[in-house]
């Protein structure tokens, strides 16, 4: 078996039940129900919940264990009771019944809970990062950031579009960029810039006979935030094409646009 997990938290169903299986990840919550213990536990890609009672040969180490410790369990899953099925989840039809119990990681008392919908104040959800990013809202919006840039990527290239990169920093000119340098260890005194004009890399694309290209491209700021733009960096979908006309443009454009809000528009 794997070192770490046979399953994810989110793939076990009643067609496993019987079956011994590992899982890791995060303690989501416990709770003691009269010496039973009940552990939600968490990856990535779900929950499973896991139990422990008196006849486990690891009880006393489950009583130990806490909201966010990193563990891995080895059980043996069982179906739960038709009136205690849980629908909110894939895994809400079982249960595993823990054998053997490996800490990876303890945790102490945290600054941010994970669990729950609480709010905390931005310098605290900054300091702690690693915790804020672990909550099911920063979990899906990180998800939903990469789904998006997928589904550009997958629509741009459905259109015949390649996707180039061109440089982000270069050598830096008098009229370059003033906020964004980069000192060069192998040249002191001399520094790498954003580039004054972005459009000539774009451009010697175009004359070099490259009849069309995207890039999701970083971008830098150094001004005021916007409603559309944040006031340091963002990334906005950059394309070029060859021998066009407006309407070119807009019947390209058209289709990513409208296909983005259908997939994800959530109306």
């Amino acid at each position: 078996m794997h070192a770490y997990r046979s399953h994810t938290c989110a793939d076990l169903s009643k067609e496993n039940v019987g079956d011994k299986v590992r899982l890791s990840g995060w303690v989501h919550r416990v709770r003691d129900h009269g010496g039973i213990l009940f552990i939600d536990l968490r990856d990535h890609y779900g929950m499973t919940q896991v139990l422990c009672d008196p006849d486990s040969p690891v009880f006393a180490e489950v009583e130990k264990v806490r909201s966010e410790w990193c563990i891995r369990i080895d059980g043996e899953v069982k179906a739960r009771d038709a009136d205690l099925v849980n629908t909110k989840i894939p895994t809400g039809e079982i249960e595993v019944f823990v054998r053997d119990i490996e800490v990876l990681g303890p945790a102490k008392e945290l600054p941010l809970q994970v669990f729950g919908d609480q709010e905390y104040p931005e310098e605290t959800r900054l300091r702690y990062r690693y915790l804020d990013l672990r909550r099911e809202k920063m979990q899906d919006n990180m998800v939903l950031r990469s789904d998006v840039v997928s589904s550009i990527r997958k629509r741009m290239w459905e259109q015949n579009f390649k996707e180039f990169q061109t440089p982000i920093i270069t050598a830096s000119s008098p009229e370059g960029a003033r906020d964004f340098l980069v000192p060069s260890r192998l040249h002191p005194g001399k520094f790498y810039a954003l580039p004054q004009a972005p459009q000539q890399f774009k451009q010697l694309l175009m004359v070099s006979g490259f009849d069309k290209y995207f890039q999701i491209a970083p971008c830098f700021r150094d001004e005021d935030p916007r409603a559309d733009r944040s006031p340091t960096d963002f990334y906005q979908l950059d394309l070029e094409m060859s021998f066009v006309e407006q309407q070119d443009v807009f019947d390209t454009i058209q289709p990513v646009l409208t296909g983005i809000f259908e997939e994800f528009g959530g109306g």
